[in-house]
């Protein structure tokens, strides 16, 4: 398989027969600089139990640091919305799933579409830095095109994310100008909340996961720790656990819904 091949976006129909005749479908995003390579085998996980599955290639990335770098928050936005759009019109039930500003992105999402939203699945979003480095940002971008990337922060030797070794800087002030907004909107979050953060993370600081835990107004909130991984848990030590806690997550709240909807077969 190229590199080509693993920036890719994936798209895969639902298979109706492995779940109970509903069609679920499930957005799942890549984060910030990163690529779909990241999460597909967490999004293939959940078609192999008979999800559809969309993942988008964010705008900016799959190329080079320098096109992320004209790219902003509105543009991933659009990609992960455009990417939703199209399961929800293809199935009867949506579930969103992000990697840490993929996680902050679906966040958005959800905030935004209320209760049509099914569930939220999160791994290590990023929605807030403890960083002082971070307060100059505003002045440096102009100064600076990128810093060192933030890339492969991975426990498991040998495994590589296939995303950019340099962070763009109007990019990263985009996605963190963002934050606030979003933090603002966690309240509208009413969809339940399936939260795994990795015990060492060297790119997203605690303070994220407390924020979005007391933040989202959501009463069905799990948070679980992954003991073995670092920031890109979905291809780290613990990928198995988050493909099994994904898919026992995506069952129970669609077919909650489907029971409430009327519409369990």
């Amino acid at each position: 398989m190229t590199d080509a091949d693993l920036v890719a976006p994936l798209s895969v129909p639902a298979r109706p027969d492995l779940t109970g005749g509903r069609r679920v479908g499930v957005l799942v995003s890549h984060g910030f600089t990163g690529s779909p390579a990241s999460v597909k085998p967490w999004a293939r996980s959940l078609a192999d139990v008979g999800c559809a599955v969309e993942v988008p290639l964010l705008p900016g990335h799959g190329t080079s640091w320098q096109d992320l770098n004209t790219r902003r928050w509105e543009d991933w936005y659009a990609g992960v919305r455009e990417a939703h759009d199209k399961l929800a019109a293809e199935n009867d039930v949506v579930v969103l799933a992000g990697l840490s500003m993929g996680g902050a992105l679906v966040l958005r999402l959800a905030a935004d579409l209320g209760d049509s939203v099914a569930g939220v699945i999160l791994v290590n979003p990023a929605v807030a830095t403890t960083r002082k480095d971070v307060l100059a940002l505003p002045v440096v971008k102009h100064v600076l095109g990128s810093l060192p990337g933030i890339t492969n922060d991975i426990a498991k030797p040998g495994v590589l994310e296939h995303g950019y070794d340099r962070s763009p800087l109007k990019a990263a002030h985009s996605m963190m100008q963002n934050w606030r907004p979003l933090r603002d909107a966690l309240p509208q979050v009413t969809a339940p909340v399936l939260l795994m953060r990795s015990a060492v993370d060297h790119v997203v600081d605690p303070s994220s996961a407390r924020i979005i835990r007391a933040g989202v107004s959501s009463d069905d909130v799990t948070e679980l720790v992954l003991p073995r991984s670092f920031h890109v848990a979905t291809l780290d030590h613990d990928a198995e656990m988050i493909h099994a806690e994904s898919a026992a997550f995506v069952a129970r709240v669609t077919g909650a819904r489907a029971e409430a909807d009327g519409t369990r077969p």
